[in-house]
């Protein structure tokens, strides 16, 4: 990348990161001082013109801006709905690279041996079927009859990724110097880490196939929901194949290119056609909540992007997780730990619940004062109270209040980069829910994961 180029895209997105933050933070002022009479109005004319800026800016610069924008566009739960309206046309409607660009990109990967394209794919779609921040993907044929999907990384990207990454830790410092009760330094350290490896194509295919293996080795049984007594530690008899990961092709497969089998499904925040094809989303949503409970609480092993995008569905329903790139392995330590962490939280124990915290390396800025772990535990289990849905705005608006208020009292001084990854998937969760209007009860559906982990450690 240029020098100039470099400038520029610094330039660009810190004008815009001022114009958000201090265009809120006006109004939000002008409010408490003023008086002002028309307050969420001029909230909502500066949402929809921040929405619209930073889209324009992320189609024109790319790179890590679409990620950001996808993860934004995917909050309902947590973003003003002018920023969803907007931002969501990210998840997969990125304008895409020309084909001749990712043609010869393919052409030069050393599985080509100098052929063109025909020579190895029967059929190659040339609009693609997908196209994000760090790739696009098209649909082929090989000449052996598979149906396949080709993700193209496209050229240039690293550096661009680089760039965003230096930008992006510039900025959160930043940020931190006005917003003191806030400490971005974990999250800068996570993104820095997760990028590169999501750049990494062989990586990913590698993902892939253990999250797999993981639900393809799972036992015919999973655990049962909490019973209307409390009891449920049983297990109750389940169909396997529910969730489905696309077959790695490694022959034609590199660091930049990735070869798939190719997969049918509706988009998971398609309701209409969910519907279409006899699926009811409330089983969706409750599909996907017991997949991730299985990958966080038994497998160890999990998906860590999952917007829209990235997740289809085909009737049964049955759940189909796209994009590998971003995945996590707890250790057994960290898993059992938090395992026991959220169900003392679900099941208010508050004794198990600092203990916890502090096992899993929690640190405050006061040690002394543990009032702030309650304050933590609380918020989680007001977000999965019995008998409320996890997408329930009220429900997130009182933990981040939780969260918040704890934060003040006795800021946070460390906290495991796994915390900070987990914290990612809820959170995309928490938006698919709010897409799904799911009625899906948190405790009843987290415990028996939780107790099942503890259990099997024993």
């Amino acid at each position: 990348m240029r020098p100039s180029d470099r400038a520029a895209r610094f330039f660009a997105t810190s004008a815009l990161a001022a114009r958000v933050y201090l265009g809120y933070k006006a109004i939000t002022l002008a409010e408490k001082r003023l008086g002002l009479k028309d307050p969420d109005q001029r909230r909502s004319r500066h949402h929809t013109d921040s929405a619209r800026r930073l889209y324009g800016l992320a189609i024109r610069r790319q790179g890590l801006l679409i990620k950001f924008g996808q993860i934004v566009g995917s909050r309902p739960d947590l973003i003003p709905d002018e920023y969803i309206a907007v931002l969501s046309r990210l998840q997969d409607r990125v304008p895409p690279r020309p084909f001749g660009v990712i043609k010869r990109r393919i052409e030069r990967q050393p599985f080509m041996e100098g052929r063109p394209l025909a020579e190895v794919f029967a059929e190659f779609d040339e609009q693609p079927i997908a196209a994000a921040s760090l790739a696009q993907v098209h649909r082929a044929r090989l000449h052996d009859g598979r149906e396949v999907a080709v993700k193209v990384q496209y050229p240039g990207i690293e550096s661009i990724v680089e760039n965003d990454l230096r930008n992006i830790r510039f900025l959160l410092r930043i940020l931190a110097k006005f917003e003191r009760n806030l400490d971005f330094s974990p999250l800068i350290e996570e993104i820095s880490l997760n990028v590169p490896l999501e750049l990494d194509f062989i990586n990913e295919g590698h993902n892939a196939e253990i999250i797999a293996r993981n639900f393809e080795a799972r036992a015919r049984t999973r655990p049962a929901q909490l019973g209307e007594d409390g009891g449920g530690r049983g297990w109750a008899p389940v169909e396997r194949g529910d969730v489905i990961v696309p077959r790695i092709v490694w022959e034609y497969s590199t660091r930049r290119v990735l070869v798939m089998e190719y997969l049918e499904g509706v988009k998971i925040t398609d309701l209409e056609g969910l519907r279409g094809q006899g699926t009811d989303p409330q089983a969706v949503a409750q599909l996907v909540i017991d997949a991730y409970c299985e990958q966080l609480y038994l497998h160890g092993m999990f998906h860590a992007d999952p917007h829209p995008g990235n997740l289809f569905v085909q009737p049964g329903p049955k759940l189909i997780m796209l994009d590998f790139g971003l995945c996590r392995q707890l250790d057994d330590k960290f898993r059992l730990g938090y395992a026991r962490l959220v169900n003392a939280m679900l099941t208010w124990n508050i004794p198990n619940m600092i203990q916890g915290f502090l096992e899993l390396g929690v640190k405050v800025r006061k040690p002394q004062d543990t009032a702030v772990y309650l304050e933590l535990g609380r918020s989680f289990t007001e977000y999965g109270k019995e008998g409320r849905a996890y997408a329930d705005p009220d429900i997130v608006a009182e933990a981040n209040q939780r969260m918040s208020k704890a934060i003040r009292s006795n800021p946070i001084t460390d906290i495991p980069r796994e915390f900070l990854l987990i914290g990612r998937v809820v959170g995309l969760l928490s938006g698919l829910g709010a897409h799904l209007d799911s009625r899906v009860d948190m405790v009843r559906t987290i415990v028996p994961y939780t107790q099942a982990a503890l259990e099997g450690a024993k």
